[in-house]
């Protein structure tokens, strides 16, 4: 875990792809970025599930045995843990770690904060060489007055820091200013997501932050691209864009 942690650097964040499946991560991977995580999102939707509802907790763990056994830090993306018993959740991250899994995301989805806090210090218990990645959605699942939202993702923040969170999440903050002020109340790694509608990358690492996630956006870039060429060749036109070649592909194992 200690060198996964110390890809966090200010000025130097760690941009983290997102993968779905076995090809996926090892492309990616195969471009030199420096870890792969996983999107809950592409895993749910590729067998058919729904995503941030628990349902996917055995694919997840089975994608995780497949990828913990390649060359590179893989950071698994668990939603809440698929449980509120938070020995269950330790329980889960102990599999993810000897899977060969180096850091776990686990998210809030605005619950009870001590509840949370008691998942990330199961976590730290039962697998302590993981690096615990803890996300509030204050700013994915809830509008409202942004001051209101900035004294409540601190405050969340605080309580899981103190619970032995490596570092901390918040997606769906874009606000230059509020990801500054964040990250001077902070004295743990800083990870948001990326947004096109957002700041840029070089924007973000002038900000300090410490790790840039790309969430779901390259599984639904990959359906995009899949519908745009099934929609050219179907109006007579050759599909533009990358494609990697069958024996690429089949090169991916």
């Amino acid at each position: 875990m200690s060198a996964f942690a110390g890809l966090h650097r200010a000025g130097d964040p760690l941009l983290l792809p997102c993968a779905w499946d076995h090809a996926s991560a090892l492309a990616l991977a195969g471009r030199g970025f420096r870890a792969v995580g996983t999107t809950s999102l592409g895993v749910a939707a590729a067998a058919g599930l729904p995503d941030g509802a628990s349902a996917t907790r055995d694919e997840t763990l089975r994608l995780a045995l497949v990828l913990g056994r390649e060359p590179f830090p893989l950071s698994v993306d668990a939603e809440d843990g698929y449980s509120d018993d938070p020995d269950e959740v330790g329980e889960f991250a102990r599999r993810l770690a000897a899977a060969g899994a180096v850091g776990i995301n686990l998210e809030d989805a605005l619950g009870p904060v001590d509840r949370h806090a008691a998942k990330i210090a199961a976590v730290r218990s039962a697998a302590p060489g993981l690096f615990v990645n803890a996300r509030t959605d204050t700013y994915w699942l809830r509008a409202g007055e942004d001051d209101g939202r900035a004294r409540e993702t601190a405050r969340r923040l605080d309580a899981y820091r103190e619970a032995g969170a490596h570092g901390v999440f918040v997606p769906g903050l874009t606000d230059p200013g509020r990801i500054a002020d964040l990250l001077a109340h902070l004295d743990v790694p800083l990870n948001v997501l990326y947004s096109p509608a957002g700041p840029s990358l070089p924007h973000l690492t002038d900000l300090g932050v410490h790790r840039v996630s790309l969430g779901s956006l390259l599984y639904r870039r990959a359906l995009g691209a899949a519908l745009e060429a099934a929609a050219d060749i179907g109006a007579g036109r050759v599909p533009g864009g990358a494609t990697p070649s069958y024996d690429e592909v089949r090169d991916l194992r």
